[in-house]
């Protein structure tokens, strides 16, 4: 087959010379110069040692690497219908695009979801709804009786995501929506930048990497410094402290910020070295069992001057979390509130295997804190906050009924931005300009418009889950149960989410 391809490539190379010496002119030119062009690549291809598939099948074995690399781009946009993509289906990305832009979100001639389908899930409506006017419970008070400075919220809110893993000016789009939609913004664990300071209400996040709470000791180890961290958390922006144990994408691992994202900027943010990989420690060096997590927590909570104080989790080991929260019974110190993130992976960029293989999926986890919550008498105590997905009302409603107060979402205020889920985000690459630190890139992220769109989205979906839930006839948030999501069964029988889980409820 090389020989083939050369000798193909060769003579039609011959051939346009030939054309060229009798037929002058600016295509004869460009003709040869393109047959020349690939004769040298093809040559080269045959020589090399690098790739077995390029010293058989010259130049041709080149487009197969470039269907394999383009290949999600190719179904996206040739392929997939309106449910099938992953990780997000087309009507999922479009029902966020067009509530950000507040154009027309209503479907035509009925659902394409296969209601028969195993695992097809609902609500039922009353025959007296309620005005989605009058429907109340969208806001949360968070912060239990050790702490002082309550917090009033939207339960809506943007999760984590740190300035290092998206751009300045998706940062800035975001927390000035916060702002205007009356809403709170997570910074993630890369520490408060400029960015993050538009006015908008903070959750400033605390991983183990301790970026904009702590620094690096005499001997390379990351650690909590009282000073560094209160001149973050005393700042008026900042609402509430979240001490990230774990999250979905990468359980048990620790951040990762690729070096391609490691500016200068974001170096002196953090407080590392520009230019390397920067990965935070699996597991925190201020507590390293479920009384100093205690005493840490109260720490923080004192060093912050009574503002709320929640840990951040993807539930794993359930006996090891039941241990956690029976020791918060026992001590009678616990956080304000717990952010269940599901093992379904997030924003963040992580090894395949953790994305994939460990971790809880939210709904069981989220199941399981309320349970043991319950269990232990703390649920009217400590908050809980589900993340993992939601990108419109019935998923809201669907994880309040199961159990959360409050809903934290990532990748739908990411498609509020603009993502069209390139899935680049882990490679500095991101055509929208909203995960990458590439200044061009960046500037294609107009602040000024994108700050709208995500108030606009936050706003739409808070007034279509009322609106679902005054079809339900129900007129508080907080009065969801389990008992009110139906899920058809493989055997085609129908049940409601209490009964499907009753060994898991209290």
């Amino acid at each position: 087959m090389k020989k083939t391809i050369l000798l193909t490539l060769t003579m039609l190379t011959l051939s346009t010379g030939v054309l060229l010496f009798f037929v002058r002119g600016i295509g004869s030119v460009i003709l040869f110069s393109i047959c020349v062009l690939l004769l040298i690549v093809a040559i080269r291809d045959s020589l090399q040692r690098r790739h077995s598939l390029l010293r058989s099948y010259p130049l041709v074995a080149r487009l197969r690497w470039v269907f394999e690399e383009e290949r999600e781009k190719i179904q996206q946009y040739f392929i997939e219908d309106d449910l099938n993509g992953k990780p997000l289906s087309r009507e999922q990305r479009s029902l966020v695009y067009q509530r950000s832009k507040k154009q027309l979100e209503t479907v035509p001639f009925g659902t394409q979801h296969n209601v028969y389908q195993d695992g097809y899930e609902f609500v039922k409506h009353s025959l007296f709804p309620k005005n989605h006017h009058d429907i109340t419970g969208d806001r949360i008070i968070y912060g239990s009786d050790k702490c002082t400075q309550k917090f009033e919220t939207s339960i809506l809110s943007i999760s984590a995501m740190s300035f290092g893993s998206l751009s300045k000016n998706a940062i800035m789009a975001l927390n000035q929506g916060a702002k205007m939609g009356g809403f709170s913004h997570n910074t993630g664990e890369g520490s408060i930048s400029p960015y993050h300071l538009q006015g908008g209400d903070i959750v400033f996040q605390v991983g183990t990497g301790y970026f904009g709470a702590g620094k690096t000791d005499e001997n390379g180890k990351r650690v909590f410094d009282v000073e560094i961290f209160q001149k973050n958390a005393l700042r008026p922006e900042v609402k509430m402290i979240e001490i990230k144990l774990s999250q979905g994408a990468k359980p048990g691992h620790g951040g990762i910020l690729p070096a391609k994202k490691n500016t200068k900027e974001i170096a002196e943010i953090r407080v590392v070295e520009q230019g390397i990989d920067v990965n935070s420690p699996p597991s925190h060096s201020a507590f390293s069992n479920f009384d100093e997590m205690i005493v840490f927590i109260q720490k923080v909570r004192d060093l912050s001057e009574g503002k709320p104080v929640g840990i951040k989790l993807c539930v794993g080991d359930t006996e090891e979390i039941e241990q956690m929260i029976q020791a918060f019974a026992t001590t009678n110190n616990y956080p304000d509130y717990i952010a269940v993130d599901g093992g379904e992976g997030g924003t963040g960029a992580a090894p395949l295997e953790f994305t994939n293989y460990i971790g809880t999926p939210l709904v069981e986890g989220l199941l399981f804190i309320s349970k043991t919550l319950q269990k232990y008498q703390l649920k009217n105590n400590i908050k809980i906050v589900a993340s993992g997905k939601a990108m419109n009302a019935f998923d809201v409603v669907r994880l309040l009924a199961l159990g959360a107060d409050a809903v934290a979402m990532a990748r739908s205020f990411m498609l509020s931005l603009g993502c069209i889920q390139a899935r680049e985000c882990n490679m500095d690459t991101c055509p929208v300009g909203v995960a990458t630190q590439d200044s061009d890139l960046n500037k294609a992220l107009v602040v000024g418009k994108k700050n709208i769109r995500v108030k606009n989205y936050h706003n739409e979906t808070i007034k279509a889950v009322k609106e679902v839930v005054g079809a339900m006839g129900i007129e508080n948030l907080h009065d969801l149960k389990p008992k009110h999501i139906f899920r058809r069964m493989e055997d085609d029988s129908i049940v409601n989410l209490e009964k499907k889980y009753e060994n898991e409820l209290v």
